[in-house]
């Protein structure tokens, strides 16, 4: 279950943690996992999603750069990559995974398990 369904108060008092410390755990990484952000996911976005892309922020170390052809790269620090693969998916075709090859791999995997549904 991923979700709290009970609390309990202990008679110990919590650990302070340095916001800076904080922010480095959490914020470093795309999306909802912390951790240090060990990987670079590179993304391009063919002309017709770009001028959205390009105005969006995904991440706030986010790099991006508009390409000769009207597409754009998108460049985003990720440690886990399973909630990245989610928000990447949900474009489609209108994007391709550049680097880094696992993450490549995993979008192919995931699309040949979507293509078994519709067999």
């Amino acid at each position: 279950m991923e979700k709290i369904v009970s609390a309990t108060r202990l008679d110990k008092a919590a650990r302070i943690i340095d916001r800076r410390q904080l922010d480095e755990h959490f914020t470093s990484s795309y999306g909802i996992f912390g951790g240090p952000a060990r990987h670079l996911a590179r993304l391009k976005f063919n002309p017709e999603r770009a001028r959205w892309i390009a105005d969006e922020q995904w991440h706030p170390n986010q790099t991006g750069r508009w390409l000769e052809d009207g597409s754009y790269e998108l460049c985003i620090p990720f440690g886990d990559h399973r909630e990245l693969m989610m928000d990447i998916m949900k474009h489609g075709s209108n994007v391709e995974i550049i680097g880094p090859e696992f993450l490549r791999e995993a979008a192919m995997q995931e699309i040949r398990a979507m293509l078994e549904i519709y067999k």
